[in-house]
């Protein structure tokens, strides 16, 4: 296995703990990013990385044909039991954003909520987002800007982790309108931005820390890795944590930022 395939394979594993709460805390922003991309009935819609499949479910329950493709089976296991509950019929599909099993513009709209971003290439991810989105469809998604608390968290991760495979792009760059601007390039037009604040409850910065090392793929690895190997830098990575944590939260909340992208495919 070459270190991209063994950097997937950790990310496949990783994400396997999402946790039901994080899924509460994605549900509404999944509507507004539904909303922002302006899903229709009759649609075809595909969720990237969907996770436990909040989007695509939003999706369906506007009516549109929702699809959902996601690496980890544990994720998709839980989407499905999700539309079940909410009464909607979605495919979905085990796969990587880098290799998907969908002819050339299949869809009318290609949405992800902060999966995409962790895709290991970013140029490989948008190109295949845009093969698989018809002429004049629209793309959309929802990612973690580096300057707010979820992408100084990533980035903090990162410093304890292994260095990643030099080809590894980190995710919060995925929240840099310029980047964003310079990966989707003259495939699209007409791109547009939004701003969103999630608050997620808790009742300290360690009450949230606890609940993303159960819940967030990284964090999740980061800490049962740390755990065995080194519990005196494990505590130093929960200090740091702590302190940045403490910078968002108030008032019983922490405050997430993300930034919403938008655009049409020429």
């Amino acid at each position: 296995m070459d270190s991209l395939e063994g950097f997937k394979a950790a990310q496949k594993q990783g994400w396997a703990h999402f946790a039901p709460l994080v899924e509460i805390l994605t549900t509404v922003p999944a509507a507004r990013l539904v909303k922002f991309a302006g899903v229709r009935r009759g649609q075809k819609v595909l969720d990237v990385a969907c996770g436990t499949g909040v989007v695509a479910i939003t999706a369906a329950r506007r009516d549109a044909e929702a699809t959902g493709i996601d690496l980890t089976p544990e994720l998709l296991e839980r989407a499905r039991y999700n539309s079940q509950i909410a009464g909607v019929q979605l495919d979905w599909t085990e796969g990587d954003v880098e290799k998907m099993p969908f002819a050339d513009g299949a869809f009318d709209a290609v949405l992800s909520q902060f999966g995409h971003m962790f895709a290991p290439r970013p140029s490989v991810a948008v190109v295949e987002m845009l093969r698989v989105l018809k002429s004049g469809g629209i793309i959309a998604f929802s990612t973690w800007p580096p300057e707010a608390f979820m992408g100084r968290m990533f980035s903090l991760v990162a410093g304890y982790m292994p260095p990643s495979p030099t080809d590894v792009s980190p995710p919060p760059q995925w929240g840099d309108p310029n980047i964003i601007r310079e990966r989707l390039g003259n495939a699209v037009r007409d791109v547009m931005f939004d701003r969103e604040t999630i608050h997620v409850p808790g009742l300290s910065p360690k009450h949230i820390r606890t609940t993303i090392e159960q819940s967030v793929g990284p964090v999740t690895k980061l800490v049962e890795n740390l755990l065995s190997s080194d519990p005196v830098k494990l505590t130093a990575f929960r200090r740091e944590f702590d302190t940045l944590a403490a910078h968002f939260f108030e008032e019983n909340a922490m405050r997430l930022s993300c930034i919403l992208t938008r655009a049409i495919k020429n």
